[in-house]
């Protein structure tokens, strides 16, 4: 039995009907997907943020650990301070902030370090850190201070 013309209008709006809410349907799982990384990534640039700002007061407590005259080194107050700074150093682990490693003998990386210093004098090969000079830190891979270094050649 041939479809009467009014079926066939209904049958052609119920396939455009289908068709747009498939698109709409499409368009805010896109939307969904898209909202959720602009929240992953502003979660991640406040943390960032939070932990620049942070830096300069672990830099100030690694110094002051650094210069504790040797007749308080036994002292248990600044034996505590020492200890604050490894609780100190497994929160910013958790955070997934880890320290740019600035041993001596470590291959100089213009991605990692600074070089502010250099043994002009030296002859190498290759470039190597001589000494750090002020810690660097990568969050989840990512640099986001570098670390200065003096360098020289071995």
């Amino acid at each position: 039995m041939p479809k009467s013309k009014k079926q066939q209008e209904l049958e052609t709006q119920l396939e455009e009907t289908t068709l747009d809410l498939q698109r709409t349907r499409a368009d805010f799982e896109n939307y969904r997907k898209r909202v959720e990384i602009e929240k992953e990534s502003a979660k991640q640039s406040g943390k960032t943020a939070a932990i620049y700002q942070l830096l300069p007061v672990i830099d100030d407590i690694e110094r002051a650990i650094t210069y504790i005259p040797t007749e308080l080194a036994e002292n248990k107050w600044a034996q505590s301070i020492v200890g604050l700074t490894k609780k100190l150093d497994k929160s910013l682990d958790a955070l997934n902030l880890k320290r740019i490693d600035t041993s001596k003998g470590v291959a100089f990386n213009p991605e990692l370090h600074e070089a502010v210093q250099f043994d002009e004098e030296a002859e190498g090969e290759h470039e190597v850190i001589a000494e750090g000079l002020q810690a660097g830190y990568t969050l989840n891979g990512t640099p986001i201070r570098h670390a200065m270094v003096k360098v020289t050649k071995q």
